[in-house]
């Protein structure tokens, strides 16, 4: 068996007084999708935030590929990195954030350019060359000189899934990526997704597109309280779950 492109173990984090996530296990396999449901609140964000290091878990690991996130090994031990080797550490893992979190004050075209040219310092030239692929992959080949402002929500939202591809990352987090949006831009955010997908990245989704993690996913996890309650394929979480929580969950949103 292929090592797994991320393995969470033992996982916990807490704010203050109050536990947000409660030992969590979970592996993601090469090429799959991951969808993860579960109220507000039940700690799928910082799960997601812990797997790339935005977020310090006070106990636990992290690996993606052959990487703990956040330390280099040398044998069996492991040293803390500094910021800036957790900056180009955490390519690895790219994130896409519920509200774009796109420069305003540059173009889509340089958006997507700004990390392999500032962080990981490749060519210029080179790079946007592929930024312009990029784009035109996620529909937005005639937006290149368009500013966020000038761009639909739907819009800025792939501009933000070609710039977390163009780090070439080992996975792709998602973290509720349609929330932000009117419902009638969720669709096109949602194909581009599921044509990644199906291309084979990885990818590991927070969401409540129950519909998409059905017909996309390779395994739904769903959590509540701090905790994975349950996980497997979209059909045993989803059409036959075992568990009395997720079912409850499930008939509220369905």
């Amino acid at each position: 068996m292929a090592p797994a492109a991320v393995r969470v173990r033992g996982l916990h984090k807490s704010y203050g007084d109050i536990e947000v996530l409660k030992g969590i296990d979970l592996d993601v396999p090469p090429g799959s999708v991951v969808c993860i449901l579960g109220p507000s609140g039940s700690g799928k964000s910082t799960l997601l935030r812990c797997i790339n290091r935005l977020e310090v878990p006070e106990q636990g690991t992290v690996q993606v590929g052959d990487q703990y996130m956040g330390f280099s090994r040398n044998g069996n031990r492991l040293t803390e990195l500094s910021d800036k080797a957790l900056a180009r550490q955490r390519v690895t893992a790219a994130m896409v954030f519920q509200r774009f979190n796109l420069f305003a004050h540059k173009t889509a075209l340089e958006n997507v350019m700004e990390g392999p040219v500032n962080v990981l310092r490749r060519d210029r030239k080179e790079t946007r060359e592929q930024a312009l692929q990029l784009l035109a992959k996620v529909g937005l080949a005639d937006r290149a000189d368009h500013s966020p402002a000038q761009l639909s929500g739907g819009q800025q939202q792939r501009v933000a899934i070609a710039r977390a591809l163009a780090m070439k990352p080992a996975v792709v987090l998602f973290d509720e990526p349609t929330s932000a949006l009117d419902p009638e831009l969720v669709g096109e955010v949602l194909t581009v997704m599921t044509d990644l997908a199906t291309a084979g990245l990885t990818m590991v989704v927070v969401t409540h597109e129950i519909d998409f993690a059905r017909s996309v996913a390779d395994n739904v996890v769903f959590m509540d309280g701090g905790k994975i309650l349950e996980q497997g394929s979209p059909d045993q979480v989803l059409v036959h779950p075992s568990h009395d929580r997720t079912k409850e969950f499930l008939k509220r949103v369905l």
